[in-house]
């Protein structure tokens, strides 16, 4: 039996993820060994504030035809190619215990953050994310009223699979609860019941006594490196208080939410001084009729960078056969993020 003192920076240990209940490898020793392959930085072409090529520039037309208003501030549409239909029939029911299809109704939209075909959220000024934010609330409460499940997304940056780089993210609303929605769903209703209080406000809590894996705090708000993170800079953003949905923020929550997300994004770009690229979301209490006390809302930022701008991590091998890994302990990544400058290195 080995007389090694055990070291979370030193030795490969498991980590639990009770939002998802599965666990993540950590192999920190990993992160010391060379690396010998692609590690370059990326030569960005400046973008034009206005690309008469781009299908979601003000006055241009899309793909179908449709021509966009010259609009002056955030701009949502429905998807040309949605992946939800509203008028979908059901599939007949079965109890087949192999082969199962149930009804998948929705709407899926686009959310255009800027007129501006040059600016990412870190770009845009606290302002214009504050409308931003607005736009995903007004589409809550609309989309909320027929859907229990309305999922705000943003994929950005090539790396993410975005089609196009006008800055923009996506709404969809379901007729049913997502998988990985429901996962959560049924972790914080556990905890609920167990401990008789809300999973992810013990969370922020206890990261903020610890502080260790903090990235960026606000009056209002938390970013933290999840203890349990699998993407090596991965980030989940959470409010200090209990709050179930973006429709129940304050006018001062909102603008802090900006200030927030803001600072974050600023920190990614600066990280490899790079358009960071990640898929982000915000999950929340669902619109099903109930009283949803063991939801907290919250969003995930799901980054794939690792070394530079061109090196990332790929979910390979043992990662899809048998469980997450990762070799930058979550502390680490932190300390990284947060030493790093809020002023975005193209404004220096």
């Amino acid at each position: 039996m080995s007389q090694l003192q055990f070291e979370p920076t030193d030795h490969p240990h498991r980590r639990y993820n009770p939002l998802t209940e599965q666990w993540v490898l950590v192999s920190p020793h990993r992160a010391k060994r060379p690396w010998q392959g692609q590690q370059e930085k990326l030569s960005e072409e400046e973008k034009p504030t206005h690309d008469p090529n781009c299908y979601l520039c003000p006055g241009n037309k899309r793909i179908t035809g449709e021509q966009n208003p010259n609009y002056q501030k955030p701009f949502v549409f429905k998807n040309d190619f949605s992946a939800l239909l509203e008028d979908t029939p059901a599939p007949a029911s079965t109890d087949d215990p192999l082969f199962q299809m149930s009804a998948a109704r929705g709407e899926s939209r686009v959310i255009c953050f800027s007129p501006d075909h040059s600016k990412t959220l870190p770009l845009l000024s606290e302002e214009e994310i504050v409308a931003v934010i607005e736009l995903w609330q007004q589409q809550l409460r609309e989309l909320g009223q027929r859907y229990p499940w309305v999922q705000i997304f943003e994929n950005k940056g090539a790396a993410m699979g975005c089609s196009n780089p006008h800055p923009h993210g996506q709404i969809w609303a379901n007729s049913f609860l997502p998988n990985e929605v429901a996962r959560e769903d049924a972790a914080q209703r556990r905890y609920y019941a167990k401990y008789d209080s809300v999973m992810l406000v013990d969370y922020a809590q206890r990261e903020l006594v610890n502080k260790e894996r903090i990235v960026v705090e606000t009056e209002h708000w938390l970013v933290v490196v999840p203890y349990w993170a699998v993407w090596p800079f991965e980030t989940l953003l959470l409010p200090k208080n209990h709050i179930k949905r973006l429709t129940e923020l304050s006018p001062a929550e909102v603008r802090d939410l900006a200030v927030i997300l803001k600072k974050l994004t600023t920190k990614y770009d600066n990280l490899f001084e790079t358009s960071f690229p990640y898929s982000m979301g915000f999950h929340a209490a669902p619109f099903n009729g109930e009283a949803n006390d063991h939801w907290q809302l919250h969003a995930h930022f799901y980054p794939p960078l690792l070394r530079s701008a061109t090196v990332r991590k790929f979910m390979v091998g043992y990662e899809m056969l048998g469980e997450s890994q990762r070799d930058l302990t979550a502390e680490q990544a932190a300390a990284r993020l947060r030493d790093l400058s809020e002023v975005h290195y193209k404004l220096r």
